[in-house]
Formats: structure tokens, sequence, C-alpha cells
């Protein structure tokens, strides 16, 4: 029986790329009609791979580090994969995984007739199935944050066994160890689309990670529980807070970088849809659950930079099966970052949005359109392969001022964490306030911590605009710098004498529920302007208490609480807000 699925799968996939018929991002009909995944997978090649953790502690790479190379698979869609190498090539090697040598023959006849770089292209032959590296490619980790590039493999969630193998083709074209989660007690499956990373272990994803190592999962009959699935990537990938969101209805695939990003160490791009439409609601409750719960990795708020979520060409959005359009399917490529666009009217704001974000980088736009309707665009057809001799340089951006008299004698402190596997030799920030004149060092000093460093800008007059930018050397002399295009690029803060005004905010009363209807971590917004003793509680149709919210003291301002709307059968309900003088509520439908 197993041998005949095999033979049945290798029909359908030989059939299929004969014509180059795409396989979409999720699965295909084929696809969902075959039975359990053990029954037809190819089991990797024991010797090729390490299936037990790292031996030592590890970290995974943001994907806004330096980059040796960008891998992809060239199959369907080459116009866009032709776009994305021949951009690439202008700033590290693109390396080009091809099926046959006439796939091979192909894709380099594109790209010479597009006029790329052939001296940064790479081809290599390598068995594929399809063209959604990003999720079945391998990550990019480093042995103690800095010394040793790895990778590590995990089991893709799709019947698509020369996919689920390339790790190993790239792993053994870089020559570099791949630990793999295919064994238990180390199985886990996961897909690099449903995942994004600060480069400091902490790591977002939806909930899908549940649904794929879960008791109902085609792909394990070994399922793992949260607690398991968090050690497995704190020990193969170094990831310690492991975040999951509720996946989004319309989003069939569940993956996050469909809908949000991390720009930075501290900045999230989340996608935002008008009030009410599509995946909108429960994106904001995800959001909010986000801001609410967890802080940076520099025990600050996260910042939020929103960006259009855009209907398809004829005005629909995914709930009434509109493509599911997005930007936040980027990618970094060094000085470089590749933006989907779709149409001129929503692409301009998109691209100056990104443009904002990261003065000085290359902003391209290359057209989606084709792929867009296969659940996907350009993150999720690249794969980053990280730098082999990093210096990794974090750094938290200096805020606005405001008080500017109150920094007259200590100027502004920058501080930066430095790490080399040689070690730092040195550190320096590069200011001036205005761009047309050159930067001004200064020399930063260890701060007591061989990782961190540290250095005053000057004192500068009211209304400026300090630029700024970090640089570091190893002792083995290996430079680096942040952001990796300076000094065309830079950080930026403004100095000035405003005082901040407090919001006058109403009395105790409920903002709207959302996502309403809800089907899973549903939000109640409630804003005091005093301190206030409540009680909120989920009622249903008859008025009988289901569920205590929050009983306690409301704080001045806006609060959020939540309640999970997933173990509740579908319905209506309603929420209420009792305080000493005033009982309100809000209606609630549960689907």
């Amino acid at each position: 029986m197993k041998n005949i699925l095999l033979l049945g799968l290798i029909l359908l996939y030989g059939s299929a790329f004969s014509q180059e018929i795409p396989l979409p991002r999720g699965l295909s009909d084929q696809e969902k009609s075959m039975v359990a995944w053990e029954q037809f997978v190819t089991p990797i090649n024991a010797f090729a791979y390490i299936p037990t953790p790292p031996p030592y502690p590890v970290r995974h790479m943001a994907e806004w580090e330096e980059l040796q190379a960008l891998a992809i698979t060239w199959r369907s869609f080459p116009g866009i994969l032709t776009e994305i190498a021949y951009h690439a090539a202008q700033e590290v090697k693109v390396t080009i995984f091809c099926n046959t040598e006439t796939v091979k023959a192909n894709a380099e006849n594109s790209l010479l007739n597009a006029g790329a770089n052939m001296d940064n292209i790479e081809f290599v032959i390598a068995p594929n199935n399809s063209i959604w590296i990003r999720d079945y490619g391998p990550n990019c980790i480093y042995k103690n944050d800095v010394e040793e590039l790895n990778f590590v493999d995990w089991v893709y969630n799709r019947n698509r066994p020369d996919d689920d193998d390339l790790p190993l083709s790239v792993a053994s074209y870089f020559g570099l160890p791949l630990y793999s989660t295919s064994e238990p007690p180390y199985r886990l499956v996961n897909t690099g689309g449903n995942f994004t990373s600060d480069g400091r272990g902490n790591a977002f994803a939806s909930k899908l990670i549940f649904e794929d190592n879960g008791p109902n999962s085609d792909f394990t009959d070994a399922p793992l529980s949260e607690a398991e699935i968090d050690g497995i990537l704190d020990d193969f990938m170094g990831i310690q807070r492991y975040t999951k969101l509720e996946t989004l209805l319309f989003d069939k695939i569940h993956h996050i970088d469909m809908h949000m990003r991390l720009l930075d160490e501290e900045t999230l791009m989340v996608g935002q849809y008008p009030t009410g439409i599509a995946d909108g609601p429960q994106i904001e409750a995800n959001l909010q659950y986000v801001l609410d719960n967890f802080m940076s990795c520099y025990g600050t708020p996260y910042k939020v930079v929103r960006i259009v979520q855009p209907p398809a060409s004829n005005g629909l959005y995914p709930n009434f099966g509109g493509d599911y359009r997005t930007y936040t399917n980027s990618v970094f490529v060094n000085k470089t970052i590749l933006v989907p666009v779709y149409e001129e009217k929503y692409d301009t704001t998109a691209l100056r949005i990104y443009k904002e974000q990261f003065p000085g980088y290359k902003v391209v736009g290359i057209d989606c359109n084709d792929i867009i309707p296969y659940s996907g665009a350009l993150h999720c057809i690249t794969k980053e392969i990280g730098a082999t001799d990093p210096l990794w340089i974090t750094h938290q951006r200096h805020p606005d001022v405001e008080e500017n008299d109150l920094f007259t004698a200590s100027g502004y402190t920058i501080t930066a964490g430095l790490k080399h596997k040689s070690g730092i030799a040195g550190a320096t920030v590069y200011y001036t306030v205005d761009t047309t004149a050159d930067y001004q060092p200064l020399q930063m000093q260890p701060n007591g911590n061989p990782v961190e460093w540290t250095v005053n800008i000057p004192h500068q007059p009211d209304n400026s605009i300090v630029y700024y930018y970090i640089s570091g050397t190893s002792n083995s002399q290996k430079s680096g710098i942040r952001p990796l295009a300076a000094p065309d690029g830079h950080y930026k803060f403004r100095v000035s004498q405003i005082v901040s005004s407090i919001a006058v905010v109403q009395a105790p009363m409920f903002k709207p529920i959302y996502p309403n209807p809800a089907k899973a971590t549903t939000v109640v917004p409630v804003q005091a302007n005093t301190p206030t003793y409540a009680e909120i509680s989920l009622h249903d149709i008859h008025g009988q208490a289901i569920e205590s919210i929050f009983t306690g003291q409301l704080s001045i301002g806006d609060s959020r609480f939540y309640f999970d709307a997933s173990v509740l059968p579908a319905g209506v309900y309603f929420v209420t807000m009792r305080t000493a003088s005033n009982l309100s509520s809000q209606k609630l439908v549960v689907r």
C-alpha cells in the first residue's frame, strides 16, 4: 500500500511540474485526499542530519541581520523569481535550487536576459516539489550567539517529500551542520511562514503550531503539549519566549507572515483592514493581546507600524472571496528590502511606510498579482542564509526627547550590544543634525558588560533632529554596522521642549468588544477617568452568569480584558460591567 501511495505521489508531482502547474502554499486538492502523513513521506537519510539538539547554547538569527546568501527554488512564477534574484544579487549571493539541468538552463537564460549580476548567482541541482522554500527551508542559528552558523530543519506540514528533504541539499552545499526535529522525542512540525523572531530569543507564531503537533494532527503520532513545543524551540533555536496568536478565519494557511512581522527587536509591522472587514477584528484582538501581555527584549512596550491589507483588483476583501493581498510578506536582503506590490493606489503608501522605517535602504516593489492567489508572496519563496562570521549589533533606538533642557549636561545616551567570536576591539557612534554635513564620531566605552557599549551624544538645540548610526570592529578586524544601510541609512530622534499632556478620558464605560462575532481570544476594552471598582462578567441570553472576566479596581485610562470564546457554544451572550453606581452591557455573538 505504501509503495502504491508513493508511486501516486510521484506521478502527481511529475505530472504537475512537467506542466508547471504551481502547487499552492496550502494543501492541494489531491494532497487533501491523501491519507496519513507517514504512509507516503520518504524518510530522511539518518546519516545526513543530527536528530538531537545542538550541544551548546544557540540563537536564532533575525531576518534583518547580515546575510551571505538568499536561497530560492526555481519552479513556477519565473518572472517573480527573476526579479528577486536580480535585486538580491546586487547585495549577496543568490543560490538557486533547480530540479534539472533544463530548469537551470531556463533560469540562467531568464537572468541573463534581465541583466542580473551572474557573478553572484549560483545554481544547485536538487529535487524539490514547490516554490515555497520559506516554509520547508532550513533556519539559521548561531552557536553561542555568534560563533558558528548552523541550520535547523523542522518537519514540513505538507505532503511533499522532496521539499522536506531540501534542507539536506542546502546544508550540504553550504557545508554546515543540520539539526533536525524529525524524530521523537523532538519531532516538531512547523513552517517558516508561521514564524518571526527578534534574534534575541523571542518569537511569534499563530496557533497553527498546536494544530500541526496536537492529538488531531495528521503529521505526527506523538502529540506535543505547549510546554514540549516550547522546549524543543528553546533547545534547537534558543527561543525562550514563544508567543502564539489566534489563527485567522480567512487566512486559510494560518501563516503569520501574511499579516504580521518584526521589523526590528522592538517594532511590529501589522496588517490592517477597514473596521470589521475580513480578519481585521481578530488581528486587532491579537495585537492588543501582545501589547497588553508582552514587552520587547528591552523591557519596553512594542512599537507598532500599521500597513494596509489591500482588497483584490475587483475591490473584494478575503471575506468576499478576494485574494489575501499583504505587504507584510517582505524580504530583507542586507541593504535592500523586497516588498510585494499589487496596485499603485495602495502600493505608493505601503512603499512609503517601508522607506520611512528604513531610511537609506533600497526598497523595491515586485508585482505579486500572479502568485498571491496561491496564498503567498515574496517572503514565502525566499530563505535567508546568514553570514558565517557575523559581528552582531543589537540596539534600542533612542526615543524622541521632550524637556530638552534636562539633557543639557549629559546629552543623549546611546547604548548598543556588540558581539563577535573574537571579541570587540571598539565601537563608535556617528551622529549629525544635518545629513548634508559629515557625521561626527564618538568612541563608545564598555559599560561594565563585555557585550554592552555606551556613549553620550552632546546636547543639541531645541527642535533639532539627531541622526546617528553605530559601527563596531572585532579583534580579528571584522567590521559591522547598524543599520546595515549606514551611512545612507540612520536612526533618528527629535529633541524639543514639548511637555506631554494627559489625555482626558470619559467616565467608566465599555468600548466595542472585538472581534464580534467571536470565535477565540476576545477583547473587552474599558475606559475609566478615575480608579473604579468594577465587576465584568459574561452572561448567556437568559442572564445566567457564565464567566467572571474581571473583578477589581479599574485603572485610569484604557484597560483591556480577555476571555476565550472558543470554549463557548455558538449563540448570543452579554458582557456586563457593574460598578457602585452603574450597570452596563454589550451584546456578543459567538460563532
